[in-house]
């Protein structure tokens, strides 16, 4: 194979390599942020815990606040859709919300689980990684309400469209901030149960 090799299976490789190291270099943002504080934060140190030239932190991430963005950092947005739809046409939205994130979350590498999990714990507790993602969280926000319209065969503006759509934000965010208050506790399986505990209340 010539250096110059250009065929789908290489460059499909050389693709997955710096996914992989734009992923490593943000965990390691995320964690200083955490830790440090978002402006306490140099790149220089970023680079350092990477272990990687502070140049190649800016091949990946021109600007220092785009390693807040988070869009892209292990996200779920193709495994939860793609579950979703594939979910048997009996279940009902909440049900197959809940059986498309429980499989999308558990389509991840424990690896991978664990930096989410810092990811999202970063959101509550870092100002300025909330700030630069709000915008990202809206979109999440409009793709799940844009599934539920679909599966229920209704308008995307339907009242119970959108109020179910914020029910299950509300319980995510619930969830999030009691796995931040308590470590011990899986983000993965609070929100199970609290999808579930919604759908019990909606038959009652």
């Amino acid at each position: 194979m010539s250096d110059g090799d250009t065929s789908p299976k290489r460059t499909g490789l050389r693709e997955r390599k710096k996914e992989r190291a734009r992923l490593e270099i943000q965990r390691h943002a995320l964690r200083l942020f955490r830790e440090q504080g978002f402006h306490a934060t140099t790149v220089e140190q970023v680079a350092e815990a990477a272990e990687v030239a502070p140049s190649t932190v800016f091949r990946y991430f021109p600007r220092k606040q785009d390693l807040a963005r988070i869009d892209r950092f292990h996200s779920l947005r193709e495994p939860f859709t793609e579950s979703f739809r594939n979910q048997p046409a009996e279940l009902t939205a909440l049900e197959a919300v809940r059986a498309a994130l429980r499989e999308a979350l558990a389509s991840l590498e424990p690896t991978d689980r664990a930096a989410r999990s810092e990811r999202d714990h970063g959101l509550l507790e870092v100002p300025e990684l909330w700030s630069a993602n709000a915008a990202s969280v809206i979109d999440e926000l409009q793709v799940i309400q844009t599934l539920i319209a679909e599966r229920a065969r209704r308008d995307v503006d339907d009242p119970a469209v959108r109020g179910l759509t914020a029910s299950i934000l509300g319980l995510g965010l619930e969830a999030l901030i009691r796995c931040s208050r308590d470590p011990e506790l899986d983000l993965a399986e609070e929100l199970d149960q609290s999808l579930g505990h919604l759908a019990a209340a909606a038959t009652m």
